[in-house]
């Protein structure tokens, strides 16, 4: 502590701190002064010289951060009160950036604890791959007869007979046809164009295919459907086809000029349709809620509606005169078994008989016989059970068609052309011919992996046939 000095006119001197002389010199000064006046001097001199010393310290704290030179000094004073009214800003150096914690990715197969995945946060999801759009025809062949070899255009431009068929094929006509990625549910060939034949596809896609071409054996691909097609038929006007989908609708298609005509949409998914045989401009439709209605291709509307609170509609026949039809639907979630086959009257829209076949078995396929008055259910009990055509209607138990197995699959059967063979296919991938007359096994052919799913005669050469497998192949051979 700095040392007091008392002048003569008793004031302390902050500037010039007194010696130890000074203080014996001024003796007699101190003691002629009262004691409590003496003390409060001394604290007085305490305190001023305790604030001088701060405004000391703030004038090198100044001189220090000011950018005015040396040169240019003010006076103390004069420099203290500018910095109490307005301080200096100060320079301080930048803030140094924060730190950031990247995230270092973990090794592949290492653990990651629940916290840790919890600071990571959740995994992006990839992004959906875009969906390809398709062309609604895609042309990629030909439909014409050009560059088929002009010994099988001479089979398909005549009326040839079995018997005399048989030695004119050749072994060309044996052929696969790839294209679908999918089950493939139904074929047809086209009776005025008997070249082409029409396939349908779990893919959505409907093939056509040049079947003798020595080019490009697929001509077209159709993908107006937007899920599964179920059935299709061929029209006999020209190139139309018909088809059904899972997309609950039936469309109409001129393949000669990729373009959709008509558009029949419903409330259910059709799974069948049939064309009637001597009338080109109306169709039976039948769907997953037993609906069946027949519609008129030139008005575009339902004239008919056959309700009778079915189950899904698995397949439809046209009797040979066109006034009746027969149906069948799957009974397997009902008790009741008489309505599993159904003889329907066309414009009275009554069934004529639903106790056609009293067995527990769902029947996926109906095939009316082109000469005889009989028609044949493919049954789920592994056999073709057979029907008389007209009433009443009656189940043949003495004679049937087994040796194949269904085992659930939508197998189809279908008549030659001279009704006396009958072709199934089977789960096991095989095509079973059947004598008409016996019901007994002629021929077993070994065709697909998978199920084979429908079997299709030519509609001109009589021993000429097509199959579809559950694995999407396609095949044509004698």
């Amino acid at each position: 502590m700095p040392s007091l000095s008392i002048s003569s006119d008793h004031n302390l001197s902050l500037f010039n701190p007194p010696t130890f002389s000074d203080l014996g010199t001024h003796k007699d000064h101190l003691e002629e002064l009262p004691p409590k006046r003496v003390a409060r001097s001394c604290r007085q001199g305490i305190s001023l010289s305790m604030e001088r010393d701060g405004e000391i310290e703030m004038d090198l704290l100044l001189n220090a951060y000011s950018n005015v030179s040396d040169d240019e000094e003010q006076p103390k004073r004069q420099r203290l009160s500018h910095s109490s009214s307005n301080p200096p800003k100060r320079h301080l150096p930048p803030p140094s950036p924060p730190l950031i914690h990247q995230k270092q990715p973990p090794i592949p197969g290492s653990y990651i604890s629940k916290r840790q995945r919890a600071l990571m946060g959740p995994t992006p999801s990839p992004l959906p791959e875009p969906v390809p759009v398709l062309s609604p025809f895609t042309l990629s062949g030909s439909i014409s007869v050009a560059d088929i070899h002009h010994n099988i255009l001479s089979l398909l431009k005549s009326k040839a007979k079995g018997h005399q068929s048989q030695n004119l094929i050749s072994e060309k006509l044996s052929t696969t046809l790839s294209g679908h990625t999918n089950a493939v549910n139904a074929i047809h060939w086209s009776s005025t164009h008997a070249h082409l034949l029409a396939s349908a596809g779990m893919d959505h896609t409907i093939c056509v295919w040049n079947v003798w071409s020595r080019n490009q054996k697929k001509a077209c691909v159709l993908n107006f459907h937007n899920a599964a097609v179920k059935d299709v038929k061929w029209s006999q006007q020209g190139h139309f086809l018909l088809s059904c989908g899972y997309d609950c609708t039936s469309r109409l298609v001129d393949v000669e000029k990729g373009m959709e005509t008509q558009v029949f949409s419903e409330d259910q998914i059709v799974a069948v349709i049939k064309f009637h045989p001597d009338n080109s401009n109306i169709f039976l439709s039948g769907g997953s809620k037993g609906h069946i209605k027949l519609w008129d291709v030139r008005t575009g509307k339902a004239v008919h509606h056959y309700n009778r609170n079915l189950g899904p509609i698995l397949d439809l026949e046209f009797t040979r005169n066109g006034k009746e039809f027969i149906s069948s639907c799957d009974v397997s979630q009902s008790n009741i078994s008489e309505n599993a086959i159904i003889v329907w009257d066309v414009s009275r829209e009554v069934p004529l008989s639903n106790q056609v076949y009293a067995e527990a078995y769902t029947c996926p396929c109906l095939r009316l016989h082109p000469f005889d008055s009989i028609f044949v259910a493919q049954s789920n009990g592994n056999y073709v059970a057979i029907f008389t055509a007209t009433p009443p209607y009656r189940l043949n138990k003495y004679k049937r068609y087994e040796g194949h197995v269904i085992s659930g699959f939508p197998i189809k059967c279908n008549f030659s052309l001279d009704g006396k063979k009958l072709a199934s296919g089977s789960s096991d991938g095989s095509i079973y011919l059947y004598d008409y007359q016996s019901s007994k096994v002629v021929k077993k052919i070994k065709a697909h992996d998978q199920a084979c799913i429908d079997v299709a005669f030519h509609p001109i050469i009589p021993n000429v046939i097509a199959s579809c497998s559950w694995d999407g192949s396609i095949l044509v051979f004698e």
